[in-house]
């Protein structure tokens, strides 16, 4: 092992001596003490990064190094999780499962084992498809609220295409309506209009948090890279909406996605019954987490047992939780599928469990269609995930292309004919490890054929990728590729 760096000439050598004991100290703690508990890529990018740059390397580890959330907000989330559990008698699927295929009920049981919501009937379910308009019909449904309002989102800023949604939580708000909102700190600063925004919440006297704050001058600090990208509202308790959007103009209002005419496209859900129920809970959960005030008197604590309906169930990930929650059940889904897989993800990194589960399908004869942007808003996810392309092409899976400048922001899986999973999570290391995520299981055939509809429309848009052509893209593009997958490691 050379040490040459460290002789610094001009020291005495007792400190050139001590600085050689602790780089050898560095390395060797973090040799037993990295890998425990963590995925051997992620701690093979960790103690690459601390053999090369010791000093660095650790330091940056200590700041970054853990996927949890502070042990506080975790016992909130735990305590929270007790509190469902008693109120549902600890139940994983409510009413009849007569009608339930093995696997089916299996995958109910393993998201209650993980988040503590169950399977439910009794909903209603409406894809909303544009932006904008479903911004305009959110603001329809919060003008007739007459007792709450619970709203979350990762991105917020105030434009005018926002205008309508967040005016009326103001109206709401003035007209007596408890009005309380969560928004990510770091999702939304920087984006044109959060600081106006941030001013008129203050000013109005709104019941406002921002979420997983980065202000260590207040004494409010964690690993600034978990977030919050959950996206819900919930009206009275009957009627939700959730799924891929954020608050904001399709643009997203940056002058270099204008130039590029840049338009984010997504998929929402309206939602009525028991999943309202659900996502309010989890909006509680996450308030609670935040502010440490548990708003029981808004929040209905009985989830009734309806067999009629569409059964769907809250997925609810990430850091808060022990477990890896969508990744499970996402893997779970796809080794229990047996005719058809569509997966549709604007950042498709996947990590080596969800990569084996889907090339092992395809290799089986499952038919695979993956629908990935053409073009990416962010440079190492987008080049990263295409590093991945030519395994999933030799193995049978179909890459669709939704071209540019549209940005294909929706994030759904479809299995065979009744099963869907759609919400804000991606197919990525990020919204596995470090994002707090809110997803839907769906088992219902009319919903699903619906969705596949949607999905049938993103195909037909998109174009495919040729195998063989893939292959001879030029070598300068694989390497970009390669040192760019390198960075999905470093969780």
């Amino acid at each position: 092992m050379n040490y040459s760096l460290l002789n610094v000439p001009g020291l005495p050598p007792w400190v050139d001596t001590t600085l050689v004991v602790i780089d050898l100290l560095i390395r060797v703690v973090a040799l037993c003490w990295i890998p425990y508990n963590r995925k051997p890529s992620v701690a093979l990018g960790w103690l690459m990064a601390i053999f090369l740059i010791p000093y660095v390397g650790i330091v940056a580890f200590l700041i970054i190094g853990s996927t949890y959330l502070p042990r506080g907000r975790r016992e909130r989330q735990t305590h929270m999780n007790e509190i469902i559990r008693e109120q549902i008698g600890d139940q994983p699927i409510l009413g009849d499962t007569s009608g339930l295929r093995e696997p089916d009920l299996s995958s109910a049981k393993l998201n209650y084992k993980l988040g503590s919501l169950p399977m439910a009937g009794g909903n209603r379910l409406e894809f909303l498809r544009d932006n904008h308009e479903s911004m305009r019909l959110m603001a329809d449904a919060v003008d007739q609220a007459k007792e709450y309002v619970h709203f979350e989102f990762y991105i917020v800023a105030y434009d005018e295409t926002s205008a309508p949604l967040l005016d009326s939580l103001f109206r709401a708000h003035r007209r007596g309506v408890k009005v309380h909102i969560l928004v990510d700190q770091l999702g939304s600063a920087g984006y044109p209009g959060y600081s106006k925004l941030v001013k008129m919440l203050d000013d109005s006297g709104i019941s406002w948090r921002r979420s997983l704050p980065i202000r260590p001058w207040r004494g409010e600090y964690q690993r600034p890279d978990l977030r919050n990208h959950r996206k819900i509202l919930v009206i009275d308790g009957d009627i939700a909406f959730s799924g891929s959007q954020n608050i904001i103009n399709r643009s997203y209002n940056k002058r270099a996605n204008l130039r590029k005419g840049l338009a984010w496209k997504d998929l929402m859900l309206r939602l009525e019954g028991p999943m309202v129920d659900e996502l309010n809970a989890l909006f509680i959960s996450d308030w609670y987490s935040e502010t440490g005030d548990l708003l029981l008197d808004e929040v209905d604590q009985e989830l009734p047992a309806v067999d009629s309906g569409v059964r769907a169930q809250v997925v609810p990930s990430g850091p808060g939780f022990e477990t890896e929650n969508n990744l499970r059940l996402i893997n779970h889904l796809i080794y229990n599928a047996e005719r058809r897989i569509v997966i549709c993800s604007p950042y498709f990194v996947p990590d080596d469990s969800l990569k084996m589960g889907l090339t092992t399908a395809a290799q089986s004869g499952i038919e695979i269609h993956l629908i990935v942007c053409e073009k990416g808003d962010q440079f190492f996810p987008h080049f990263g995930q295409r590093s991945y392309y030519e395994a999933l092409l030799e193995s049978g899976i179909n890459i669709h292309l939704y071209p540019a400048p549209t940005v294909l922001h929706s994030k759904f899986m479809i299995i065979d004919d009744d099963v869907a999973f759609i919400g804000s999570s991606n197919m990525d290391q990020r919204s596995f490890a470090l994002n707090l995520e809110v997803s839907l299981l769906i088992l219902d055939k009319e919903v699903t054929a619906e969705l596949q509809e949607i999905a049938d429309d993103y195909l037909e848009t998109s174009f495919g990728i040729d195998y063989d052509e893939w292959k001879k893209r030029p070598l300068r593009m694989k390497a970009l590729e390669n040192v760019c997958r390198l960075t999905s490691g470093l969780l």
